[in-house]
Formats: structure tokens, sequence, C-alpha cells
């Protein structure tokens, strides 16, 4: 209102006056309702969703994560009727996706799907935005496989013990691959060195594809690899598998023995993704979404699909999720503590 505005009101009738200031109330009135309306009013949990649903993947598209997501997306959309879209944020170590997902709308539109390597960047990133634990809320957690450890055909090495042996007589020469600084293989490595005392260098790559076509050519000698690379690599000679990470053995590869059984007692890698929530995501939404989550991984083609990227469908409460990436950080930060990983 300029003023020669307000002078004109205030030299009017009594009645132009008044009715102004009628106008003027009612208007303040609607705006102080909206606002009101807009700080408090949250869509009721029996609507959701009413809308289309976006899942944050903090990695490159056709990687392994962005993969899983596509597969539940597609269940998961059916038995919401809504469409699901998968928004790649890749970079930073999965870092500048969380950090998308954590200052969302908490309204169960925007979810983040998160690996193993969400409770390793804050150890590695001394900076974040958010915090990995307390910005999100657990959904639950939707799968888990182990990594291989896998050497170029031309290493001369069998078995793990020869591994070590041979990048001891060449202190600083062998290098092992990973998928990025911060990625899960980054301190899986990092872990075989402390370990071992293998005199090892890490490689990091933007992504598994370039690490992998580096590993096959020979430019690289060693890498922590997911089953279905590793299936399709060794069977057609180009790597060789030497031992998997987790406690137990592959059934897809179980002619190849764990790290354990290889003297690496202890020794325990595995990759596992989840989603989770803005916090302050109603809890309502969050045991819905937890149930079609599980629905979806328990469906006949959705397993098949899953098997066939080389992961096991083990699904959890939001409860069981949240202890578990409480454990895990606990864990991953002392490996990064012993071992001196870092972002260079």
């Amino acid at each position: 209102m300029t003023a020669g505005r307000v002078g004109a009101l205030r030299s009017g009738p009594r009645v132009g006056r008044l009715r102004v200031a009628m106008a003027l109330a009612a208007v303040c009135a609607s705006s102080a309702t909206s606002l009101s309306v807009a700080q408090t009013v949250v869509e009721p949990a029996g609507n959701y969703p009413s809308r289309q649903i976006k899942i944050v993947v903090p990695f490159s598209p056709g990687g392994f994560t962005d993969v899983v997501a596509r597969i539940l997306s597609i269940k998961l959309g059916q038995s919401l009727g809504q469409t699901i879209i998968i928004d790649n944020r890749p970079g930073a170590g999965s870092t500048i996706g969380a950090d998308l997902a954590a200052k969302a709308s908490p309204d169960g539109y925007t979810l983040l799907m998160v690996s193993t390597t969400h409770v390793i960047g804050p150890f590695l990133y001394k900076s974040l935005p958010y915090d990995a634990l307390k910005s999100f809320v657990p959904i639950g957690k939707m799968v888990e496989a182990p990594y291989v450890l896998v050497t170029n055909a031309t290493v001369p090495a069998s078995t793990v013990k020869d591994l070590v042996a041979y990048t001891k007589s060449k202190p600083g020469e062998v290098n092992y691959a990973s998928s990025g600084n911060g990625s899960t293989q980054h301190l899986a490595g990092a872990l075989f060195a402390n370990m071992t005392q293998a005199p090892i260098n890490h490689v990091p790559y933007r992504g598994s594809g370039q690490a992998t076509a580096d590993l096959v050519s020979g430019q690289v000698q060693m890498g922590f690899v997911g089953i279905p690379i590793a299936i399709q690599q060794v069977n057609a000679g180009r790597l060789k598998a030497l031992a998997v990470t987790t406690d137990a053995r592959s059934p897809q590869m179980p002619n190849v023995p764990t790290l354990n059984e290889s003297g690496l007692t202890g020794y325990n890698a595995s990759v596992w993704l989840g989603l989770l929530a803005p916090a302050g995501t109603p809890p309502e939404i969050v045991t819905r979404l937890n149930s079609e989550v599980a629905k979806a991984l328990a469906a006949p083609d959705t397993a098949k699909q899953l098997a066939e990227a080389g992961v096991e469908p083990t699904p959890s409460t939001p409860q069981a999720f949240g202890e578990l990436l409480a454990a895990e950080y606990v864990k991953w930060g002392k490996v990064a503590k012993d071992t001196g990983a870092t972002i260079n």
C-alpha cells in the first residue's frame, strides 16, 4: 500500500474507513488461518499415500543400491497405489543424497535408501550437515549380501595366505579398488590390511563399473566386489575369488571360503540396504511403509530378482533396523579409527 493511498483512507468518510478496516481484518484473518493450517495440518495416515513417493538413492544409476531400489520400487508402487520415483544423488560417499533427504519434509513422500556406507561417512567426513542417526527415522532393513575378495587372474595367489605373502613381497605395489572413498569396499579393504598387515594401497573409483574394469584389465590387483560381478568375472576366468567377507559362505558361491576360515578370525563385512525417512515422520506412516516393504520383499518374483542381483531379503522391524544402524555405527567408527582410514 502506497503512502498516497494511506492518506486517502484517512481523509475519506467514516463508512469508507470502516469498510477498509473490515477488509484488512478479513485478509489478516485469512492469512493467519492459512499460516496456522500450513504449520499444523498433517495428512491423515489413512490417506497416505495420496501422491508419488520419491526414494533418494545416494549412488549412481546402475549400481548395486540403485538396482535394488528399482526392483523394490515396482512392487512397492503397486501395493501403495502410487508411482515411486528414484532420485539418484551420488557423490561424497553417499552424504550428498543423505543430506537432501534429511532436509526433506517428514511426510513420508521422501525416503532414503541407505547402505553400510551411511554409517561409515560420519567418520571419514568430519563436518556433515546432518546426523546419520538422529536426522532420520528407520523404516526397515531390506537386504544383505557379502563381498567377495577377488584378484586379477594374473596375481600369483590362490588363497588369502598366498595373497598376503604376495603383497609383502611387493610392498606398496599392490592396489585394491573400491567404488569410492567412504564406501564399504574402502573400509573392507582397510580392515583387511589392518588385520593382515598387508601393505596395499586404496584406489577409489566413481562407482563399481570402472573399478571392475580396471580389476579385470590388471590396472589394480585386488578388490572386494559383489556376488554377481564375482560370479560373472570368475566364470569368465578374468578374476579369482579367494574368500567372502561374511561369517557364512554364500549359497551362490559355496566353494569359496570365508575370510574367517582363511585365517582372519573375527573378520566380517557385509553390505546391507535399508530405508530411512526424515526425522519426525509420523509413526503410522513408518509402520505402513515397513509392512509394505516386507510384503514386497516376500513376493516370489521380487525374491528371484534380488537373488539375481546377489542379495538376500532380510526385512526387519523399524526398531531392529535402528539397533543395527547404531551397532554398525560403532563398529565402523572403530574400524575407521583403528585403520586410520580417511578421505584424501
